[in-house]
């Protein structure tokens, strides 16, 4: 294998494995069993926390 096989090799599969996370990544955040994690997780910093 010569370096042009490697780096095209590479760069089809590497974008086809970051699209692959990048739509997990949407999927996790978009579950609707989700939102209330998140919801109480955007609220954390607006909490008054008298220590």
């Amino acid at each position: 294998m010569d370096y042009d096989t490697i780096s095209t090799f590479s760069k089809s599969w590497g974008l086809v494995y970051l699209v692959g996370l990048f739509l997990g990544v949407c999927i996790y955040a978009f579950w609707p069993r989700n939102q209330a994690k998140f919801d109480k997780a955007a609220r954390v910093p607006l909490e008054e926390d008298d220590r």
